[in-house]
Parts: C-alpha cells; sequence; structure tokens
C-alpha cells in the first residue's frame, strides 16, 4: 500500500469513526448513496464558533464533534492567510491530510462593489491571492462577496460590474481546481439581485453560496427564491445552528434533497453558546433528522 493510499484510508477509517461516535451523517449517508441528498456533509464556518480558536484546536474540535468540514474565513486565529510561506502551506495542508476534516475551502471577504477601479482592482487581485492558497492548502474554492450599492451608481451598473468582476475571478480560479462561492451578502442578499448579479457571472466556475439569511423569506418566499439561483449552487451553504427558529431550515433542507445537493451544509452561527463544542456535537444529529425527514417527504426510505 502506498503512503498516499495508507493516509486515505485512515482518513476515512477516522471520519467513518468520528461520525458513528458523534451522530454525523457521514457514515449513514455513505451506505444509502443513492438516496437525494445522501452526499450532502455538514461542516464549521469560523464564524463566531471557531474564529479565536487556532488550526489544531479547530480540527481537533471538528474531529470531536464529528462536523467534519471546515472554511476558515480571513483573519481569525486559524492563520491561514495569503502571507504564509511556501513551507506553512506545505504544513497546513498536511494537517488536514492527516485528519478526517476536509478543508473546504477559504472564507475571503473580498468585493466587487467599489466603484473606484483601483479599489476593485486590489480585490481582484487579493482573491487571486486567496485562489492560490487555497489550492497550495487543499481547499476547493474561495468565498467572495457581491456587496453593497454606492450613492450615486446605478444598480444596474454596479450589479454588471460585480458580474464580470466574478468571470474574472472565476475563469483565474478554474486554472486553479477552485471554485468561487459568491456569498448571498450585503445591499445584494435579496435573491432576484443575486439572480441578476449570476446571470452576468456566468462562468461556470462561479457558483452561488447560499447564507439563511432573512431576506430569503421575503417577496414571493423561500421556495421562489431558492428556485432562482437553484441551478446555480455551489459547493458551500450556509446555515446557522440548527434549531435556530428564526429561519425555516427544514424547508431549506427539503428543498435541498429535492436538487440532490452534493456540497456542504456549513455553520455560520450568529450566537455564542457557553460551550461550543458541546453545541457544535449536537448539530450532525440535528442535520441527519433534518435530511431523513426531507427523503421521508420525497417517499424515500
Amino acid at each position: 500500500m502506498t503512503h498516499a493510499s495508507r493516509r486515505d484510508f485512515l482518513k476515512y477509517s477516522m471520519s467513518f469513526a468520528a461520525a458513528m461516535g458523534a451522530g454525523s451523517l457521514e457514515a449513514p449517508l455513505a451506505m444509502a448513496a443513492d438516496k437525494p441528498g445522501s452526499k450532502m456533509r455538514l461542516g464549521l464556518v469560523t464564524y463566531l464558533w471557531g474564529k479565536d480558536w487556532d488550526l489544531p484546536t479547530l480540527i481537533a474540535n471538528c474531529e470531536k464533534t464529528g462536523v467534519l468540514g471546515l472554511e476558515p474565513r480571513t483573519t481569525h486565529a486559524h492563520g491561514i492567510e495569503p502571507t504564509l510561506s511556501v513551507s506553512e502551506r506545505k504544513e497546513v495542508k498536511k494537517r488536514f491530510d492527516d485528519s478526517p476534516v476536509t478543508l473546504v475551502g477559504l472564507g475571503s471577504n473580498e468585493m466587487f462593489d467599489n466603484p473606484d477601479p483601483e479599489v476593485l482592482a486590489r480585490a481582484i487581485e487579493a482573491t487571486k491571492a486567496f485562489v492560490k492558497l487555497s489550492h497550495d492548502v487543499g481547499g476547493s474554492g474561495v468565498k467572495v462577496k457581491p456587496n453593497s450599492f454606492h450613492k450615486g451608481v446605478s444598480h444596474e451598473k454596479t450589479i454588471e460590474q460585480i458580474g464580470k468582476s466574478l468571470n474574472v475571478v472565476g475563469a483565474f480560479g478554474a486554472d486553479y481546481g477552485q471554485q468561487i462561492r459568491l456569498e448571498v451578502h450585503g445591499q445584494c442578499s435579496p435573491l432576484p439581485i443575486m439572480k441578476q448579479i449570476m446571470d452576468i457571472a456566468d462562468h461556470p466556475n462561479v457558483a452561488v453560496c447560499w447564507n439563511s439569511n432573512s431576506q430569503d423569506l421575503k417577496g414571493k418566499g423561500l421556495e421562489y427564491n431558492f428556485n432562482l439561483v437553484k441551478d446555480r449552487l455551489g459547493a458551500t451553504t450556509h446555515v446557522r445552528q440548527l434549531e435556530y427558529r428564526a429561519y425555516p431550515f427544514q424547508k431549506l433542507f427539503d428543498l435541498l434533497v429535492e436538487i440532490d445537493y452534493a456540497g456542504w451544509a456549513l455553520l455560520a452561527c450568529h450566537d455564542i453558546p457557553k460551550d461550543r463544542v458541546k453545541a457544535m456535537a449536537k448539530q450532525p444529529e440535528l442535520f441527519r433528522k433534518m435530511v431523513a425527514q426531507a427523503q421521508s417527504k420525497l417517499g424515500i426510505t
């Protein structure tokens, strides 16, 4: 057995054990891969629950809880930033290679709305730097933002600028095997606006990162808004803690299972519980139940 295959076997075995121990969906769905929604997995964004954990702690807590995917956001304590040297990037990649935790991608804070050409150019170049970093550390994509509208600039012009900029970074990312994931964020959060952006950002490597915002429920409602972008959903979807009652997560999971979504549902939680690890450990079981209920509604047992 080669070193690579031994490592992959170890990663799978640890993933299976962690999933079974934490009640995660990883193992059960692996054994029923033909069911719609069975490829969807649960992970974590280092938003409030992981922002001050260094990388070893993040990986350890993900392993411990069965939340086996990770999207590190820029500026947080994990330290995965474009300033890393070649050797430091190799060390980050090795940490994930030796763990059951998947580095889903990187969460940048780059946005493409600013009317100042120099600011826009810097955002594009910074995104390219994150693309290279994600490639080097073993990620599969980079999250970006649209983001706002500016006084004296028409919405149409800003939407066009965002879309064209996404095509630029999308093409660049494709050369590195890195998906560009546009978070539903800021003043561009209404899904009709996101659809307008994506109609211009037609490069196949540009995708939508659903963000579970209150705006999703407005206008013609969640299902209508979901349908506007469902064909452009990327490998990441952001959710809150799944017991959060202000958002209809079961309905969202119904829609995701219906289209056989095969990406990551990443926890980007908006509160800070006293024991974050304990709170994380509850999420895989809720995730499993929601997916199972969505499958049941489709007549799948």
